[in-house]
């Protein structure tokens, strides 16, 4: 971390959820300079001994309409209780859950790209007409967090080769990549077709 940013930790308590007990963990950081530097929040779910060996981790973007909704326009729903349930399965992970809804675009214009991708663009276009960029998220956050929970190396639950490259720029090894892949609805077809094919998504089965 350069002395433009900081990180620090919050708050800590027990989190029972369906998929066992985790620790949550309320994390705040600021990066820029000047008095006026963005805040940025984060949690981190802990479950069991992420110490003693590189943990399964997954660093997840908020995404309302698919997280609470259920969306079938997105995979990110399935995603997120596919990591639960991997990490509940080896008894000890971590998610880290970022507010960087629509590809850190944020939740109204998420909606307007909505609106322009049934008017017939792809997710990427979409932004781009916003005058955003393709993905607008950073994840400077995640290796800050999981360095600040004494994790130095992990097991990256991602499909998305820029979370790999933002861990080890932060000083997180990258051990392994495990894919994060779940079976889509006929509504997502296109949007996980433009995660690879412009984003550069890893995927195993497509």
């Amino acid at each position: 971390m350069t002395s433009s940013g900081s990180v620090r930790q919050l708050a800590s308590a027990d989190f029972p959820t369906r998929w066992g007990r985790f620790r949550i963990y309320g994390f705040e950081a600021t990066f820029g300079n000047g008095s006026d530097r963005p805040k940025e929040e984060a949690v981190a779910l802990v479950m069991g001994d992420v110490l003693s060996s590189p943990p399964l981790v997954r660093i997840h973007s908020q995404c309302l309409t698919g997280d609470v909704f259920g969306s079938l326009r997105c995979d990110c729903r399935q995603q997120l209780e596919m990591a639960l349930a991997m990490i509940a399965e080896q008894g000890a992970g971590v998610l880290i859950y970022e507010q960087q809804e629509g590809r850190g675009i944020g939740l109204m214009a998420k909606l307007q790209a909505y609106e322009l991708q049934d008017a017939g663009l792809d997710t990427v276009e979409a932004n781009e007409r916003l005058g955003f960029k393709a993905d607008h998220r950073d994840f400077t956050l995640p290796g800050e967090m999981l360095k600040a929970l004494g994790v130095s190396k992990v097991r990256l639950l991602s499909n998305n080769p820029d979370k790999v490259s933002a861990l080890e720029q932060a000083g997180v090894e990258v051990v392994e990549r495990v894919p994060c892949e779940v079976d889509p609805s006929p509504h997502a077809e296109d949007y996980l077709k433009t995660k690879k094919e412009k984003l550069g998504h890893l995927f195993t089965s497509r």
